[in-house]
């Protein structure tokens, strides 16, 4: 997979890094847990959309955009990222927000991500929950060309096969390292919601060869139309950077066991990984995607579905700030 053959810009000094959770790995007995650090992709905080950006924006710069509309939840991470990126680069910036958490609570409507979309001179509408929000976005890109605006639509996560090409990356990446470090990866571990990441990294380790299987864990959807949702994403992608043979069905798993009641609402086992992480690494997760994947870690291995014997690797996918979204949870919990 020849990469360069497509419209990007460098936003963030690679590789990010890998390192072994030591402290974790003590608490839990095995199996041997590492973490890949896409939380320290620099701009405005860092995540994983930052990568996923690199390829957007690219292409937007390519076609000559002046304006980027996209859209997400009201905490989201994505929309946070975008807007810092289009400031970077002299495009101005709208994105709908949608009301997909029911909640009067003042800490997640107007802080965390919501407060640095504002700083970054994003201009912000909102939507009610439960709408095609992918299909709002474009209707204003529409509006804003119609307006005789230069519009560049970005899909909710930056999920689509463009964005996905970040995390193709992200796998040659990682497959490099852990060639360089002598590390055998059993199994790569990340959460999995718009589908763009884990989609990329399935399709990347599948052009490498790389024999590394990851599992999606679920934030939002079952497991069965989150893992039709990758799939469809991953062969897409795989078509359009040119992997032979496609995407074989089996390569795409996702466990949606530790959603909870919804996305975005708190549960008591992303709490708990929140406090692990922070108390034994000194690393924050978020509390919508990463720390609900570490939460299914932590209990997989608990039940032994991870084995101890393995050496599990977690792709850190970043949006700490939208723990100030969240004060009131981790309060109750202390």
């Amino acid at each position: 997979m020849h990469l360069a053959r497509f419209p990007r810009v460098k936003l963030f000094p690679a590789p990010t890094p890998l390192h072994r959770l030591d402290n974790l790995t003590r608490e839990l007995g095995g199996p041997e847990i590492w973490i890949k650090r896409d939380d320290c992709t620099v701009v405005a905080t860092g995540g994983n959309k930052v990568r996923k950006l690199e390829f957007l924006i690219g292409e937007a710069k390519a076609q000559g955009a002046t304006h980027i509309v996209t859209q997400g939840a009201v905490q989201s991470n994505h929309v946070r990222q975008t807007a810092a990126v289009a400031a970077m680069f002299g495009m101005k910036c709208t994105a709908l927000l949608e009301h997909r958490v029911e909640t009067n609570d003042r800490d997640y409507l107007g802080s965390g991500n919501v407060l640095l979309d504002k700083l970054f001179g994003c201009e912000i509408e909102y939507r009610p929950g439960g709408i095609d929000m992918n299909a709002e976005a474009e209707k204003k890109g529409v509006e804003l060309r119609a307006a005789g605006q230069q519009a560049y639509v970005i899909p909710g996560g930056g999920s689509n096969k463009v964005g996905a090409l970040g995390y193709v990356s992200c796998a040659q990446e990682l497959v490099r390292q852990a060639d360089e470090m002598g590390l055998r990866i059993d199994r790569l571990v990340t959460a999995t919601g718009s589908a763009g990441t884990h989609a990329g990294l399935v399709v990347g380790l599948v052009g490498e060869n790389a024999a590394i299987p990851v599992l999606g864990i679920g934030v939002r959807l079952p497991r069965d139309r989150q893992e039709e949702n990758v799939f469809r994403l991953a062969e897409a992608t795989a078509d359009y950077v040119g992997v032979r043979g496609g995407i074989p069905r089996s390569a795409v798993v996702a466990n949606c066991d530790y959603v909870g009641t919804g996305y975005g609402i708190p549960t008591e086992g992303m709490v708990e990984a929140v406090r692990m992480l922070g108390r034994l690494e000194g690393i924050l997760l978020d509390p919508v995607y990463s720390g609900k994947a570490m939460a299914g870690i932590i209990d997989l291995i608990r039940k032994g579905e991870i084995g101890k014997g393995e050496t599990v690797v977690f792709l850190h996918t970043g949006g700490a700030v939208g723990l100030f979204g969240y004060t009131g949870t981790f309060e109750q919990a202390a």
